[in-house]
């Protein structure tokens, strides 16, 4: 099961945790209000669960990628990119074989809530959705990647607010009615 937790502003190595003092937990029911959506699906014998949901989503095509400097071409330059705040104009979905990492997320405050991945979650950020990804100090993560049509990545760096899969985004996840938060007077 995914953890996910409000982030400190902390400029320390980004492949720790980076908890706030309290821990300020994030429930997956506060996540899927911005759209992420998360299952937990056993390692071992995945390939049934994994096809049926991918089946569900129209996801048609995968490929797997190896995070880590022995395995994966042009490691620091990668890592580099994947931790620069974007977007993409595609769902991002993952499934974590091994390994693990976080994926970094606003939420509707603009504020970075961290996703703890571990194997066997899988977690779909929505089209729009600005994020970024680390490894944690393991260094090490192996996963699905799951694709509506071609496998791609293309990041779009913020800020890309006009952009139109941005755009969409906003409307469906940010701009909902919420109640008008009270101004405190100078009595209080």
């Amino acid at each position: 099961m995914v953890v996910a937790w409000l982030m400190d502003s902390s400029d320390a190595d980004q492949r720790e945790p980076h908890k706030r003092e309290p821990d300020v937990l994030v429930e997956v029911k506060e996540l899927e209000k911005v759209g992420v959506l998360h299952w937990t699906v056993a390692v071992e014998g995945h390939e049934a669960e994994i096809d049926r949901i991918a089946a569900e989503r129209g996801y048609k095509n995968r490929d797997q990628i190896c995070v880590s400097k022995e395995k994966l071409p042009n490691y620091e330059e990668k890592i580099k990119s994947f931790f620069e705040e974007h977007l993409h104009e595609d769902d991002e979905i993952r499934y974590i074989l091994e390994g693990s990492g976080y994926f970094d997320v606003r939420n509707d405050e603009d504020e970075w809530v961290r996703l703890e991945c571990k194997p066997g979650d899988l977690i779909v950020l929505p089209a729009g959705i600005y994020h970024r990804f680390t490894l944690d100090t393991h260094n090490y993560v192996k996963a699905m990647r799951l694709f509506k049509e071609d496998p791609q990545w293309t990041p779009i760096n913020r800020p890309a607010d006009d952009n139109a899969q941005r755009v969409e985004y906003k409307k469906k996840f940010l701009e909902l009615e919420r109640p008008a938060k009270k101004a405190k007077t100078s009595e209080e």
